[in-house]
């Protein structure tokens, strides 16, 4: 594993005990990760939502960390209050493991720079 590669899983472990000390719970993976941060972009607070919601905000989440790569841009929000995104840029042809390690990377920076939770 290069040492690149390494730091990114030390921060990934690291908010993932952070957001438990937060929550009372650890994410079980980087989708319940994006989750949250889709929950957190709907702005209306933990509710119990459809199945169908749920996936909506895992790719609210998605949406929202690749904006930092301005491969999504916010477009506004609908009549519910549920934002809406646009792609501004084609998203490379990575494999599945380089897909995961760039949503990673960019959750690390939501958390850093949107929330502040991680330093």
């Amino acid at each position: 594993m290069l040492k690149k590669d390494l730091d990114l899983e030390r921060k990934w472990v690291k908010l993932r005990e952070r957001l438990k000390e937060v929550l009372g719970r650890k994410p079980a993976d980087l989708k319940g990760v994006l989750f949250l941060i889709g929950v957190q972009e709907l702005g209306r607070g933990y509710e119990n939502f459809s199945k169908e919601e749920k996936q909506d905000l895992i790719h609210l989440g998605i949406c929202k960390c690749l904006s930092f790569s301005g491969f999504y841009e916010l477009e506004g929000t609908d009549a519910d209050g549920w934002p809406h995104w646009t792609l501004k840029k084609e998203l490379p042809h990575f494999d599945i493991l380089e897909q995961e390690k760039l949503l990673k990377m960019h959750v690390l920076e939501y958390f850093t720079e949107e929330i502040g939770i991680i330093k």
